[in-house]
């Protein structure tokens, strides 16, 4: 396999834990099935909702919550782009939807990788490739069991 990107992450979410390695593992599973040529390093950050809608709005227009933002690669500088993911909207979405806390935000984490790889979302035939990948991606996780060991402890304000 070609040399994938190098994973670094910021958690800069209070109360969510989990071990490096099981998220490299993950990437490098996620990698093998969609690599697409990119090198460098991927920076991705757990962020809570407050700071994710600011980043969300200042850089995009739109101060609702979301999910995933992706800033694209810098090839220049080496870098493979990065992922933010909104760790109170991942437990909002996992309560709504058939999946664990773990496999909501890792959900997020393929989808971000997706939309740098170049699939998109915006119309409706679009929509349902990614998701399709999506799914792909999350069966060939859940069959290895290769999810990160995400832990949510509670908080004073949960």
């Amino acid at each position: 396999m070609p040399s994938c990107p190098k994973v670094e992450s910021s958690n800069l979410y209070l109360g969510l834990s989990f071990s490096e390695s099981t998220l490299h593992q993950f990437f490098d599973h996620v990698f093998s099935l969609h690599q697409h040529g990119k090198k460098g390093i991927l920076s991705v950050a757990f962020l809570p909702k407050c700071q994710h809608a600011e980043i969300h709005g200042r850089f995009l227009k739109d101060f609702r919550p979301t999910d995933v933002i992706t800033f694209p690669a810098d090839e220049e500088e080496e870098n493979a782009g990065e992922i933010l993911v909104s760790v109170d909207q991942a437990i909002a979405e996992s309560k709504e939807r058939d999946l664990s806390f773990q496999e909501e935000l890792s959900l997020y984490l393929i989808h971000g990788w997706l939309h740098l790889i170049g699939f998109d979302d915006r119309e409706q035939e679009d929509r349902k490739i990614i998701r399709r990948e999506e799914k792909r991606v999350m069966d060939s996780i859940g069959e290895l069991q290769a999810w990160p060991d995400f832990l949510l402890a509670r908080t004073p304000d949960q």
